[in-house]
């Protein structure tokens, strides 16, 4: 990265669309890309992604000790960036994040240089892949169906749509050939619509 901070890459989109999967699929297309590891109030075994799980107590302690980058609510849950991961922008080509939507501006705000990766499917898509986890009820998986379409926050500089209905390898593939167009650009906005299937 020629002593520049390498790019926070935001993998964002609603619950199902495979935001893990994407990551460690573009992680397998470039080994360079590092991925930050949440801080989350949810038991260490409730599976899914790789994470630190923590008290409501514990992760107030760490709002208090100034250990976040960034941090948010989100379905109930609060979830955090340690500060670590801004080592972690010297030693990579790019950083993958998951972010919840609705903090994306203050991403922005606090990592200068964000690229959005916006995930969709088809709604039998989400719908299947919500089920298959087994984490929430029948009611709470239509509610999250019913949130898939909330749009991003304005003034993000760099955003790429891209269907995960197929192939994950290829969504991480369409994904990472925006985030190095972005660099092609030199800082120009990017905004594609990229749809895989």
């Amino acid at each position: 990265m020629s002593g520049a901070l390498a790019p926070m890459i935001a993998v964002v989109g609603p619950s199902g669309v495979g935001k893990d999967s994407v990551m460690a699929a573009m992680q397998d297309v470039d080994p360079g890309l590092g991925r930050a590891r949440r801080v989350i109030t949810r038991p260490a075994e409730a599976g899914g992604e790789d994470f630190d799980g923590v008290t409501d107590a514990r992760f107030d302690q760490m709002v208090r000790d100034g250990a976040f980058l960034l941090h948010w609510r989100a379905h109930g849950l609060r979830y955090g960036i340690p500060q670590a991961v801004a080592a972690q922008r010297h030693a990579a080509s790019g950083v993958l994040i998951n972010l919840s939507r609705s903090v994306l501006a203050e991403a922005q705000a606090v990592f200068g240089d964000l690229r959005v990766i916006l995930l969709s499917a088809r709604p039998e898509v989400l719908a299947a892949r919500l089920s298959a986890r087994g984490r929430e009820s029948t009611a709470e998986i239509n509610a999250r169906l019913a949130r898939a379409d909330v749009p991003l926050p304005a003034g993000l500089r760099s955003v790429t749509r891209v269907d995960n209905s197929g192939a994950v390898q290829d969504a991480a593939r369409a994904a990472l050939a925006a985030c190095w167009r972005a660099d092609a650009g030199a800082g120009q906005p990017v905004s594609a619509n990229l749809s895989v299937t």
